[in-house]
């Protein structure tokens, strides 16, 4: 089992534990998310995997935040900020533009990617080196603008 599923589950026994119901119940939407991708791909996710569910949970929950900030609905806004709170708890620190600018570089130049068409040899590098820790977004538009100017 991997250390760090290991960790969110100690952590969800502390909060229920603590009484802290709001937090043990993102913890156990965290738990039944990372059990249900293990059910469907028939695996053991390791910490490569688990922050790949962590990526995948705080995406959904951000476009959920958007939409109720849309809609003006505070009070649903307001447990999605904090699902998204407890989420990155677990998640390693974000990169930040000038390292995810590095990052893009560094995947360019292992490529040896000069044009376009070798975005997917760059995206490929990327998602396995940055997963969890950057928006690919961003660096997918990163790495466009690179092999484009």
């Amino acid at each position: 089992m991997s250390d760090l599923k290991v960790r969110i589950e100690q952590e969800t026994r502390a909060a229920v534990r603590a009484r802290a119901r709001e937090r043990a119940k993102a913890l156990r939407l965290v738990n039944a998310a990372l059990k249900q991708t293990e059910i469907d791909e028939r695996r053991r996710l390791d910490d490569a995997g688990t922050l790949a569910v962590l990526a995948k949970m705080r995406k959904q929950r951000q476009d959920s935040l958007r939409q109720f900030q849309d809609a003006g609905r505070e009070d649903l806004a307001a447990v999605e900020r904090f699902e998204i709170a407890v989420i990155a708890e677990f998640m390693p620190k974000a990169l930040s533009e000038e390292e995810l600018r590095a990052a893009v570089a560094s995947a360019i130049s292992d490529c040896a990617a000069t044009s376009m068409r070798d975005m997917g040899k760059v995206m490929g590098v990327l998602t396995e080196r940055l997963a969890g820790r950057a928006d690919m977004g961003a660096a997918s538009r990163l790495a466009r603008e690179s092999l484009a100017g």
